[in-house]
C-alpha cells in the first residue's frame, strides 16, 4: 500500500485492526503502509511522568538527554512510554487516568491509531507510589521457593495491568560473581540454577498477569572486574556459557519471557549492545527467542560515548540495530532522526528497521493494542472517571491486605539464621538493648529500586505512600512486657563513634542486646548498596564493625541482625555473637518478619543465596569455583566463607537417612534415581531445604568443585517424615567442552544431598557409561523431586 494513501477505509476494517486475521498478516500490512519515519517511531520510547492531577503525562527532563518535543514526535507515532509511574510520585488512580489520556492522544495523533507500549520497573514490586514494596530478589533466592515467587510476581503484574502498564523491566538474572558489586541486592544469588529457577518463576507470574517480562542484563553485567558497575568483564566463553547464560536460557524456554534487555558491559572488547553473535546468533537463531530486545537506558548512545565503537549517533543506531536491539530506551537519541537519515542515504539497510518494527508491532498486536475495541482506559477506571478526576484520588489501592500478606510470607521465608547458641528464640526477656543504625529507620528494609528509595528520596515532602514500621516498633509489639532501650550507636556509613559509650552502657544494663546493622539503599553513591554503590571491601560500612566489637566486649549476649543488600564479613561476631540473623532488604513487612523470628513465632527457613565471607578482602569468593579457587597451601588468602552458600539454621532439627540408589550406572542419555528420608526430630514444626549438588571429579575441562542441580523445601511437623524420590537426568552433568559444544561425558560422579554447599549429608557415587553425547538448549534442565508421606 502506498504510504501517501489515506488509511481510512469506510467499507471494511483495516487488516491490521482485524483481530480475526493472522498476526503476521496484520503486521505485514501495517509495515507496508508505513513511511520510514513512522516505522522508526515505533522503535524508541519517551521518558515521561504521569500527572498527579490526571492530565496528560509530561516528558521527564533527564540530565543525559535533550528535552523531548512530544508535539513534534507524535504524528509519526511512538513506540514506548518510559516509566509513567516510576518517575514522580503520583496517586495510582490519577496516574492511570493521566496515562489513559496520553494513550488516547497518541493513538489519535498518528495515522494508524497505534498507542504506545508503557513500561515500568518492578524489581521488588511495582515501582509506583503507594505500591507494595516486596523483598528484593536476593531475598527471593534466600527463600528457595519458586512457587511463592511466582505468586508474588503475578500479584505485581495484576497491579501493573490494572493501571495501564504493559511491560515490566524485571527480573535481573545476573549471577553474582563478586559481592562488592553494588547491584547484588537486585540479583537472586551466586548459583545459576537457583537464579534460573527463581527467575523463571517470576517471569511466569508476571507473564500470566499479561505483563511483558524483561530479562536483564544480557549478558555478563555481574562479572565486571573488581565488582565495579558498568565496567569491562573478563570472563571467557565457557564461564559465560555455563554460569551466566543458563538463567536466561531457562527463563526464555520455560518462562515465556517476551523481552530481553542488553547489558551495559563489554566482553573482550565487544559491547553487548553491539554483539550480533549474542543478541541474534545465540538469542534468536539458537534459542528461538521471538520477542523484543530493548536497550538498557542510554546503552545505544554509550556505543559512541563510552565504548568508542561508533563514530556518531547514526553509526551507533546502525550498530545496535544490526546486532539485534529493537527498541531504544529510555528516550529517542539515535533511533529517531539519525537512524532515519542513515537509512535514507544507504548507510543502514531498511530491512533492519523492518525486522525490528515487525517484532515491536507483533507484540503490540498480541497485547490487543491494535484491536478495534482497544480502550485506553485500564481495568481500574471507567468512562465516567474522566468527568471528575479529583474524585479518583485514593480509588486504587496497590498495597492491599493480600499484597501485604504475600510480602510478609516471603519476608519470613527469606530470613536466614546464620548462627545461634540457643539464645534465640528470645524467652520473655525483661530488658532488651536495641542498638544500631538500622534499628529505628523505616526505609532500612527497602532496596534501591523500591519507589521510596529510587524516586521518593527526591521528593522529601511527599509521604512514603506505604506503611514501613521500624524494627523498634515491631519489637515493641512482639515483646509488650519487655523494656526496650534504644541507641543508634553509629550511622550506616558516617564513621561516627560518639554514640558507642551510650550503646555499651545500655547493653550492660540489658538481658540481651540486639544490634541492627547493614546498608542504606541508594543510587550512584548515595547509598551503601544499590546501582553504582560498589565497595572496595566487604567490611561493614562506616563504623559498624567498631560498634559491633564494642558490644561484643560487654558480657550481655549479642544478637546481630543484618538488614543489607549484600553479604558482609562480620569479624568477631562469627564466633562470638550469640546469634546472627541475616535479612536481605525484606520489604515493607520485613521488620514484622524479623521480630517474629526473634520471638520464635516464625521458625526461620531461609538459606543463603550468596556466601558470607570470613574476611572483608577475599573477593571474589562465590562457592561455584574450581579447585584453584578454594583455599590452598600456596596462597596466604583463604577464600573459605564464614557461612557457605545454602546455609541456614532452624529452631528444630532434621535427620536425613536411608539413601537408596536404584542403579549405580546409567548411560550418558539416561538418568539416575535416588531416594532418602527426611524427618523432623525436633519439638516444633519447621522447614528443611534439601539441596542436590553434582561433583564431577574428572572432566575434559576444569569444573567447579560442585554445583547445585536441584532443591526442595520440606515443611514438616514434629516427628513427621517424608520420603524424597529424585530422578536426575544425565543432561544435568553437561558442560561446555573444549570445542565449545555442551557435552555429557562418561565417568564417575558424586551426587551430594546437602543442607548447604559445605554440609553434605548423604552422597551417592554413580557412573555415566557409553559414548560422549552432545546436547543443546533443548536438553533436560531439572531433576524431578517428589515428596511422599511416610508412615
Amino acid at each position: 500500500m502506498n504510504a501517501d494513501v489515506a488509511v481510512e477505509n469506510t467499507s471494511a476494517i483495516a487488516l491490521w485492526n482485524d483481530p480475526t486475521a493472522p498476526v503476521s498478516a496484520r503486521v505485514d500490512a501495517l509495515i507496508d503502509a508505513m513511511t520510514l519515519e513512522e516505522k522508526t517511531a515505533q522503535l524508541f520510547g519517551v521518558w515521561v511522568g504521569a500527572s498527579d492531577e490526571g492530565g496528560e503525562v509530561a516528558p521527564h527532563q533527564h540530565e543525559m538527554e535533550e528535552p523531548v518535543d512530544l508535539d513534534a514526535l507524535l504524528p509519526a507515532g511512538l513506540g514506548q512510554l518510559t516509566r509513567p509511574f516510576g518517575t514522580v510520585p503520583v496517586d495510582p488512580a490519577l496516574g492511570a487516568l493521566s496515562l489513559a489520556r496520553t494513550q488516547a492522544r497518541i493513538a489519535a495523533t498518528n495515522r494508524f491509531g497505534i498507542p504506545a507500549l508503557a513500561h515500568d520497573e518492578c524489581l521488588a514490586g511495582f515501582a509506583a507510589w503507594g505500591a507494595t514494596a516486596y523483598p528484593v530478589p536476593l531475598s527471593w533466592g534466600a527463600a528457595f521457593d519458586p512457587a511463592l515467587v511466582r505468586e508474588m510476581a503475578e500479584a505485581i503484574g495484576r497491579d501493573m495491568r490494572s493501571v495501564g502498564v504493559h511491560q515490566g523491566l524485571a527480573p535481573v538474572l545476573d549471577v553474582v560473581r563478586d559481592a562488592r558489586w553494588g547491584r547484588v541486592e537486585e540479583t537472586i544469588g551466586e548459583d545459576p540454577y537457583l537464579v534460573g529457577t527463581i527467575g523463571t518463576a517470576y517471569v511466569q507470574g508476571l507473564e500470566s498477569a499479561g505483563i511483558v517480562a524483561t530479562l536483564k542484563h544480557f549478558a555478563g553485567y555481574s562479572a565486571s572486574r573488581a565488582g565495579r558497575n558498568l565496567a569491562p568483564t573478563s570472563m571467557g566463553p565457557r564461564e559465560r556459557a555455563d554460569v551466566l547464560l543458563p538463567p536466561f536460557e531457562m527463563a526464555i524456554r520455560e518462562g515465556g519471557a517476551r523481552s530481553v534487555m542488553n547489558a551495559y558491559t563489554d566482553t573482550d572488547g565487544v559491547p553487548s549492545a553491539a554483539d550480533e553473535a549474542l543478541l541474534t546468533g545465540l538469542l534468536r537463531d539458537t534459542w528461538d527467542f521471538d520477542g523484543t530486545v530493548v536497550a538498557d537506558y542510554f546503552a545505544i548512545a554509550f556505543l559512541k560515548t563510552l565504548h568508542g565503537v561508533a563514530a556518531d549517533w547514526a553509526d551507533a543506531a546502525g550498530t545496535a540495530l544490526r546486532a539485534g536491539i529493537d527498541v531504544e530506551l529510555p528516550n529517542v537519541k539515535t533511533y529517531g532522526a539519525p537512524l532515519t537519515e542513515a537509512v535514507a542515504d544507504g548507510r543502514v539497510p531498511e530491512a533492519l528497521v523492518d525486522r525490528a518494527v515487525r517484532r515491536v508491532l507483533t507484540q503490540k498486536v498480541a497485547l490487543g493494542l491494535l484491536d478495534p475495541d482497544w480502550n485506553p482506559l485500564p481495568a481500574a477506571l471507567d468512562a465516567t472517571d474522566e468527568d471528575d478526576p479529583s474524585a479518583l484520588r485514593g480509588r486504587i489501592d496497590l498495597d492491599g491486605p493480600a499484597n501485604r500478606a504475600l510480602a510478609r510470607t516471603l519476608a519470613e521465608q527469606a530470613i536466614v539464621l546464620l548462627s545461634n547458641d540457643g539464645t534465640l528464640p528470645l524467652d520473655r526477656p525483661r530488658r532488651i538493648a536495641l542498638i544500631g543504625p538500622n534499628a529505628d529507620e523505616p526505609t532500612a528494609v527497602l532496596g534501591c529500586y523500591s519507589f521510596p528509595q529510587h524516586i521518593g528520596v527526591r521528593h522529601p515532602d511527599t509521604p512514603l505512600g506505604i506503611e514501613l514500621p521500624t524494627l523498634r516498633e515491631t519489637l515493641a509489639a512482639e515483646f509488650p512486657d519487655a523494656e526496650i532501650t534504644y541507641a543508634r550507636g553509629t550511622g550506616v556509613d558516617d564513621g561516627d563513634l560518639s554514640g558507642l559509650a551510650e550503646a555499651t552502657r545500655l547493653a550492660r544494663e540489658a538481658d540481651v542486646t540486639l544490634v541492627v546493622l547493614g546498608d542504606r539503599a541508594g543510587l550512584f553513591g548515595q547509598g551503601t548498596s544499590g546501582e553504582g554503590c560498589d565497595v572496595a571491601t566487604l567490611a561493614l560500612p562506616g563504623a559498624q564493625q567498631q560498634l559491633l566489637d564494642a558490644l561484643l566486649d560487654v558480657e550481655t549476649p549479642v544478637v546481630t541482625v543484618l538488614l543489607a543488600g549484600r553479604p558482609y564479613a562480620l569479624g568477631r561476631a562469627v564466633g562470638e555473637s550469640a546469634a546472627i540473623v541475616q535479612s536481605f532488604f525484606p520489604g515493607e513487612e520485613g521488620t514484622r518478619a524479623i521480630a517474629g523470628v526473634l520471638a520464635g513465632r516464625v521458625n526461620p527457613s531461609g538459606r543463603l543465596p550468596v556466601s558470607v565471607p570470613r574476611g572483608p578482602g577475599s573477593q571474589p569468593g562465590a562457592y561455584l569455583g574450581a579447585p584453584l579457587a578454594h583455599a590452598s597451601e600456596v596462597s596466604s588468602i583463604d577464600p573459605t566463607p564464614a557461612f557457605a552458600f545454602g546455609h541456614g539454621l532452624s529452631y528444630t532439627r532434621f535427620e536425613w537417612t536411608d539413601l537408596a540408589v536404584e542403579a549405580q550406572e546409567a548411560p550418558t542419555d539416561g538418568e539416575f534415581a535416588l531416594s532418602l528420608t527426611v524427618c523432623n526430630t525436633g519439638k516444633r514444626s519447621g522447614t528443611e531445604v534439601v539441596q542436590l549438588y553434582l561433583h564431577d571429579p574428572v572432566a575434559s575441562v576444569v569444573q567447579p568443585v560442585q554445583r547445585l542441580i536441584g532443591y526442595s523445601r520440606l515443611a514438616l511437623e514434629p516427628r513427621e517424615a517424608r520420603r524424597l524420590r529424585i530422578t536426575i537426568p544425565a543432561d544435568l552433568a553437561s558442560f561446555t567442552g573444549r570445542d565449545g559444544r555442551r557435552v555429557v561425558e562418561p565417568g564417575e560422579l558424586e551426587l551430594r544431598l546437602s543442607a548447604s554447599s559445605a554440609d553434605p549429608r548423604l552422597t551417592a557415587r554413580v557412573t555415566l557409561t557409553g559414548a560422549e553425547r552432545h546436547v543443546d538448549h533443548t536438553r533436560r534442565l531439572h531433576a524431578t523431586i517428589l515428596q511422599e508421606q511416610t508412615t
